[in-house]
């Protein structure tokens, strides 16, 4: 059991031979502790000679032990010899050359070091800007305070009391953007000494010369070294506070209205908020999606903590929540195709709801138009001509949806093979919004799709084949996929000829479109109904 996950292993009759070693970390730290000295050829812990023959890189992870490593087993993510090959422990594996494995995956990780490179530049430079913005704020919440104690003792006695009180507020603000500074210093550096570390790491990792150590954790490190990129998120090197206090001080009032003084704010009994205002000219319909905007009517002192956006469901209903929050422009996607939406909106704060907007009426597209969504295709996927071109740079199938949600109604697209190499099985379908796209489509519960090749094709859901059908796809063939979510039933064509029975039944739910191909097919979109 690992002493620090404590996670457990069983072992088999190799017993902790059957491990791998880290020997990328092995080689960092003998280099390390040789110092300057001269390098010496490593010698043999095994040898009975006196003196030893020179070490050489042998086979430790399998029964080979006098067998070097030559290839690479993408699967497994470990070395192998030649004679693990021969014996068809990888044989349905993906094996590559172990140079061109290690060659890849240093550029790989090269390349991601850059990027936390960059972020560590960056951050150092915004490290100096928050320094400053701290002298700028003790700066200006000296002045604050100075010129506050002028004025206040320019009122005399009655102003004492305010006076202490005025301090006490302007303390705490210049306290408060202090803190809010100090607490980002802290953080970015802390951050910014990962970074940097990690860093360090990588590039004695890079100077390592042994490629199956190497290939041991560089996927691990490139992970890592992509998470340390993200985490300098968009925002996370601005300040979260300025340096100016908004305070000001009005030292003309009448003495009567001294035990009044106070910072200027405008104060009002807070009361519910007003009938938010719905802005037509920014509402709008596109596909089966829904865009709102909304405002506050103008010169409204009562505060405002948010807004809640109803819906109904199409078909005259009652009305549900379909948002919460600060915003005042809302998208809401995944409607019914060809159906009349009401929307309206209220607002609310600490005294309650406010009353509810005038209903806008909202009409979804007829027909339906979609494109191929980069935001959710597997990030091997390569699309062009505006998203409704779709191939892939690896060999393995990957998935790509379409923008477009359906749940009723009867829906038609084809899809044109632009191109097919040799005799993939691209796969055509529909599919949930969490299906897997790593794998083919159809081999999961959230795909249902038809695969093909040069001369058949079978239907797939849930890994399951069935309806082996003659006739398959080429270069410049059209695959047809009708869903008739009215009739609950997918059925597939090619070239205009329907390819076997209907292919599922009983289907019901909200379906994308979707695609599964690899860098041997490409295919493009081609009409809907």
């Amino acid at each position: 059991t690992c002493p620090q996950c404590h996670r457990s292993a069983s072992l088999d009759q190799r017993g902790l031979r059957g491990f791998q070693r880290n020997r990328l970390l092995e080689a960092i730290v003998q280099r390390y502790q040789q110092g300057r000295a001269a390098a010496a050829a490593a010698k043999c812990q095994l040898c009975d000679r006196s003196p030893p023959e020179p070490a050489a890189v042998l086979c430790e992870q399998c029964d080979h032990d006098l067998e070097n490593y030559s290839m690479y087993c993408v699967s497994c993510r470990s070395p192998v010899c030649y004679q693990c090959l021969e014996e068809g422990k990888h044989g349905k594996h993906d094996v590559k050359a172990l140079g061109a494995m290690w060659k890849q995956h240093k550029a790989q990780l090269s390349q991601a070091l850059n990027g936390v490179s960059d972020k560590a530049k960056e951050a150092k430079e915004f490290l100096v800007q928050l320094k400053n913005l701290l002298q700028q704020i003790q700066e200006n919440g000296l002045d604050y305070e100075a010129c506050l104690v002028a004025q206040c003792d320019a009122l005399v006695d009655a102003l004492t009391r305010q006076k202490a009180k005025l301090l006490t507020k302007v303390t705490k603000e210049r306290e408060h953007k202090l803190k809010v500074v100090w607490d980002q210093i802290n953080h970015c550096t802390l951050k910014l000494r990962q970074s940097t570390g990690l860093m360090e790491y990588c590039l004695e990792v890079i100077k390592e010369n042994d490629p199956s150590g190497f290939l041991q954790i560089s996927d691990a490190l490139i992970k890592r070294v992509q998470v340390s990129q993200e985490q300098w998120v968009k925002g996370a090197l601005e300040p979260k506070v300025s340096a100016e206090f908004d305070l000001t001080l009005d030292s003309e009032p009448l003495l009567q209205s001294i035990h009044q003084l106070d910072f200027i704010q405008m104060k009002f009994p807070v009361t519910v908020p007003p009938v938010p205002l719905l802005q037509l000219e920014k509402c709008c319909t596109r596909n089966n999606s829904v865009t709102l905007a909304w405002r506050m009517p103008p010169l409204t002192h009562n505060p405002v903590e948010g807004y809640i956006l109803e819906l109904d469901d199409g078909d005259g209903g009652q009305f549900r929540e379909v948002y919460v929050g600060k915003e005042t422009l809302c998208t809401i996607d995944g409607l019914h195709f060809n159906s009349t939406y009401n929307a309206r909106v209220k607002a609310f704060n600490s005294s309650g709801v406010g009353p509810y907007s005038k209903t806008v009426i909202l009409q979804t597209s007829d027909v339906a138009w979609f494109t191929f969504d980069p935001s959710s295709a597997h990030r091997d996927i390569v699309l062009s001509n505006d998203n409704q071109t779709a191939t892939c740079n690896s060999y393995d199938d990957r998935v790509v949806l379409g923008t477009a949600a359906f749940s009723k109604g009867v829906h038609y697209w084809e899809l044109h093979v632009d191109r097919y190499d040799n005799h993939p099985d691209p796969a055509f379908g529909i599919a949930r919004i969490n299906v897997v796209k790593d794998m083919m489509l159809g081999k999961d519960d959230k795909a249902w799709a038809m695969y093909v090749d040069n001369n058949r094709s079978w239907f797939m859901h849930c890994n399951s084949h069935t309806n082996r059908t003659e006739g398959g796809v080429s270069k410049g063939a059209t695959v047809g996929v009708l869903l008739d979510l009215n009739k609950h039933n997918l059925t597939f064509y090619i070239n205009g000829q329907q390819q076997g029975p209907p292919a599922f039944e009983n289907i019901e739910g909200v379906f994308m479109p979707a695609l599964s191909l690899n860098r041997n097919v490409q295919v493009s979109l081609l009409q809907f109904s």
